[in-house]
């Protein structure tokens, strides 16, 4: 039972460690199409599967093994030159990859992983012979998802090691298989296998770089803890902030029973000190569950090269701040999204390179994809240089659709029109291909969005391309908000929708077609009392509102008043879940506080 649990263990370090190289791989060869004769990315990648293949041979993968043994002799022949790379045959790399990729995942299920495709091996055998393989690369899969027992696990051991020391039947390929050719002399086998896979060696033209893992962490430096672990000590970390607050409330009453000040002479060095200690202790939980984009961000290289194959475009994509951190949820979140937002880039915003050799623009169409943090928030900017859009043309296309009325879409400005792209079955695509024109994209996005607490904003020049601004916070686990009060209960409202504050007069609401309007700023807002939203009868008459966002459309939500700013944790109501409600807090005095969920109160209604 003992030496199934250890297999066990070495299984899932395998498809941990094998998922991050297989990222890795991905992108460098993405680069290399880039750089055919870089022998810093070449050795790199045959060292990705030469390490792949030692795990898998000791786990006694044969399919894997010789899937990666055949890829491995090819980018040995590339390496000495005896062969060079052409787009036909980084397709069938990537569809290499791509296959392990779906065997990882059948490993994952306790699974035996089954033989590639015969015409993949078949291609990747004419490769390795100089001929024509013309077999299309593999979609750019997630890497498997690993379960749980493998995020608690530690480092896992030395696979070029294990495989070294227990090598014999179930490490070795196929006899079928052809013996690797010999090395180039300027990198022999064994200072190969002794590297540590995912470092790349030093290169004459650019300064030596030391071993890393692919987390770019030193592995004497690291451990794997489940993130269940983190949301504990999170929680925990949250109660211990709620007592605090409570503790200030008890104090201050105190003070107001003691004013001669005794009281706040002993304590108050001591709340200082606590209010330190927990803003401390939420910080670094708070880091400890930050991850760098990038993680996500190096898969989008692949994603937008096969795409752009696909429909025959050539495209570049640029990633810039790859080292900005966010909460792992939000990074896991935001994955979805931006494959959708990066295709969208390279089917919709980028030309073909003959309509940009006329509009005189190169050939090579650009994509950009940033990120960098702004405050307690964090900003993901995807921009093109392609055709860009025009609002009278997406305001026709509404109207074809059926999802606008001429009379509704002659209220719309330009930001607006725009923001049609987002409303579900909308699509600027006359037919319907396996890549866009369904209409069901753009609206999911803004979905997933507006469910990080986030907002998306779009911005187009014609001719120039268009450019998608996401701000989302960089963690959900502790929120800022705007206290208000309705009917005697407190209510929530997350401070990055809030625009500002603004004073409700009965003469300045104007009724437009039977509904109450505001005008803030030279801007007709739509005015809505939180009362009717929540069901609850009125107290009087509101006297305050805060003019808010969701997604493109902006509002005047009235209240009976304001309590204040803070900053809370959410906890979830369990087992109920109100209509408009996104969880509950605490406030300082201990009382009940909901948090709300505007876009369930406004379906419908904005």
């Amino acid at each position: 039972m003992s030496a199934l649990a250890d297999m066990q263990d070495l299984l899932q370090d395998f498809l941990t460690e094998a998922g991050e190289l297989l990222d890795d791989v991905d992108q460098k060869l993405v680069e290399l199409e880039h750089d055919a004769r870089n022998k810093d990315l070449l050795n790199s990648i045959f060292r990705g599967f030469h390490t792949i293949k030692g795990g898998a041979g000791f786990l006694d993968a044969t399919a894997m093994v010789d899937l990666c043994h055949r890829t491995e002799n090819l980018f040995d022949q590339l390496r000495s030159d005896k062969l060079g790379l052409s787009p036909e045959m980084l397709d069938v790399i990537l569809g290499a990859t791509g296959e392990v990729k779906r065997m990882m995942g059948e490993m994952a299920g306790n699974g035996t992983p089954q033989p590639a495709p015969a015409d993949l091996l078949a291609a990747l055998d004419r490769c390795l012979k100089g001929g024509a393989a013309p077999v299309p690369a593999a979609a750019a899969t997630p890497a498997p998802a690993v379960p749980p027992a493998a995020a608690a696990t530690a480092a896992g051991p030395d696979w070029v090691a294990l495989h070294k020391a227990v090598t014999g039947a179930a490490a070795s390929p196929p006899a079928a298989l052809p013996a690797p050719a010999a090395p180039a002399p300027a990198a022999p086998a064994t200072a190969e296998a002794a590297a540590p896979p995912p470092a790349r060696p030093a290169d004459t033209a650019r300064p030596a770089r030391p071993a890393a893992d692919p987390k770019g962490v030193g592995k004497d430096n690291t451990i794997r803890v489940d993130t269940q672990r983190f949301d504990q000590i999170l929680n925990l970390s949250g109660e211990l902030g709620l007592t605090k607050n409570r503790l200030n409330c008890l104090v201050a009453g105190l003070l107001r029973a003691d004013p001669g000040g005794e009281v706040r002479k002993d304590l108050d060095p001591v709340l200082g000190r606590l209010e330190a200690l927990v803003a401390d202790l939420q910080s670094a939980v708070m880091k400890a569950r930050m991850q760098p984009v990038g993680r996500v961000f190096q898969k989008y290289n692949r994603l937008a090269r096969d795409v752009a194959r696909t429909l025959g475009k050539d495209v570049d994509l640029f990633i810039e701040g790859a080292d900005t951190e966010v909460d792992k949820t939000i990074l896991e979140e935001l994955n979805d999204p931006l494959v959708h937002l990066v295709r969208n880039a390279v089917d919709h915003g980028l030309e073909s390179a003959d309509e940009r050799a006329a509009a005189g623009k190169p050939r090579r169409g650009n994509i950009w994809l940033a990120a960098r943090q702004v405050g307690d928030h964090i900003v993901i900017e995807i921009r093109d240089d392609g055709r860009g859009m025009r609002a009278d043309v997406l305001r026709a296309k509404a109207i074809q659709k059926g999802l606008l009325s001429h009379e509704e879409a002659s209220t719309l400005d330009e930001r607006q029109s725009l923001g049609l792209i987002f409303l579900p079955g909308f699509s600027t695509k006359s037919e319907i291909s396996a890549v866009s024109g369904r209409g069901v994209g753009m609206d999911v996005v803004r979905t997933n969005i507006e469910r990080l607490k986030g907002r998306i904003d779009l911005t187009s020049t014609p001719g120039e391309g268009s450019r998608i601004v996401i701000s989302l916070p960089l963690t959900l686990a502790i929120l800022p908000v705007l206290m208000m009060k309705q009917g005697g209960q407190v209510y929530a409202l997350p401070l990055n929708a809030v625009r500002e504050i603004v004073n409700i007069e009965p003469g300045r609401v104007q009724q437009i077609a039977g509904k109450p309007n505001l005008v803030v700023r030279g801007e007709v807002l739509p005015v809505f009392e939180l009362a009717e939203l929540i069901g609850r009868e009125r107290s009087e008459a509101p006297l305050v509102g805060v003019v808010a966002s969701l997604g493109t459309r902006s509002y005047v939500l009235a209240v009976d008043s304001f309590v204040g700013q803070d900053e809370v944790m959410i906890k979830p109501l369990e087992g109920v879940k109100p209509a408009g409600v996104a969880g509950a807090t605490l406030s300082g005095d201990g009382l009940l506080v909901l948090v709300l969920e505007m876009d369930e109160l406004l379906r419908g209604r904005v």
